[in-house]
């Protein structure tokens, strides 16, 4: 079949208007950066489900990546751009691990990585989120391996997805990026496209002045400070600014929650905590402390938070982050 020399050069000044008109359109956009977005003039982006705030990545299933807490991992790296972060203590002795939730944002890098423990294993169903872990403790590998949740298993995958860092000393020297993860996630076909929990959110300002207290305790002691010019919460961790070692700033949170719950003991080297259940809550925001309460049915139900008056709580967009603690 013959093609005239007319239709090719119709074919070809179409894609050189193409072209010129997709430059003539995002490439004039300016591009606004804010803590926590990027707003492009004439793309209107929707609002996270889970931040609330405006990205590309609004409405994409969440990644629950299990981080390290000890002395010897920080600073962490990704920490700062997670919408959601859990924190909890694991042992007895009051050592805590971290779990960040990445929805707008997916860092550069992540890590260190550790194992799972049973009782995030609800909080990730809860969000619909992909799980990636390095390992874990019996019972949650049981239900990991089982199907509970989409997981990806650093144990599986070690050398592959995940990667040593020369520099860290094991067990801490286990990271991964958005490349590898997305990688293994078309791998396992388990979808991104989709995000399946959602909290609700309000446009918000400085209103107050008052301090969260001091949580855990030692080397694992958390503060967070009031930045009223900023309306955030600045974190530091063993008396020290809690930085990110990507970018070297310091970690910032617009939510802070202080979720009371109970403990039991499972061995000298684990404890079990609630996360299924409900109990009390304290909320800061926009430099005001809330009194309220949390609850979560089921393990596969959201984790809610409501204010004294039975409401569900709104956040002030931006990251929320959950300090988890007991008597």
């Amino acid at each position: 079949m013959k093609i005239s020399t007319t239709k090719i050069l119709l074919v070809g000044s179409g894609i050189v208007v193409f072209i010129a008109g997709w430059f003539l359109f995002y490439g004039n956009n300016k591009i606004e950066i804010k803590r926590g977005e990027a707003v492009i003039e004439g793309m209107n982006f929707p609002e996270s489900d889970l931040s609330g705030v405006k990205c590309e990545k609004a409405k994409v299933r969440p990644l629950a990546v299990m981080l390290a807490s000890d002395p010897e991992t920080r600073p962490l790296s990704g920490i700062s751009e997670a919408d959601f972060v859990f924190e909890m203590p694991v042992t007895e002795g009051g050592v805590t691990r971290m779990m960040a939730v990445f929805q707008c944002n997916w860092p550069k890098e992540i890590g260190s990585i550790r194992s799972s423990r049973l009782d995030f294993i609800p909080l990730v169903q809860g969000l619909g989120a992909i799980y990636s872990h390095w390992g874990g403790e019996k019972e949650a590998l049981a239900e990991l391996n089982g199907g509970v949740v989409d997981n990806i298993d650093a144990m599986k995958y070690d050398g592959t997805i995940y990667y040593r860092k020369k520099e860290a000393k094991p067990p801490h020297n286990g990271f991964t990026n958005p490349e590898l993860i997305n990688k293994a996630v078309a791998s396992l076909e388990y979808g991104l496209s989709k995000s399946l929990s959602s909290y609700p959110h309000k446009k918000s300002k400085s209103l107050g002045n008052i301090q969260p207290p001091a949580i855990y305790k030692d080397e694992f002691q958390v503060s967070w400070e009031y930045d009223s010019d900023n309306n955030t919460y600045r974190r530091e961790r063993g008396g020290k600014d809690e930085t990110d070692k990507n970018t070297s700033k310091q970690v910032e949170a617009e939510n802070v929650v202080f979720m009371k719950t109970t403990w039991s003991p499972v061995s000298k080297d684990y404890i079990r905590i609630k996360t299924v259940g409900s109990g009390e809550a304290t909320f800061y925001q926009n430099g005001q402390e809330i009194k309220g309460f949390w609850k979560k049915t089921t393990a596969k139900e959201k984790l809610y938070f409501y204010d004294a008056e039975g409401g569900e709580l709104k956040f002030t967009p931006g990251t929320i982050w959950v300090e988890i603690f007991t008597d």
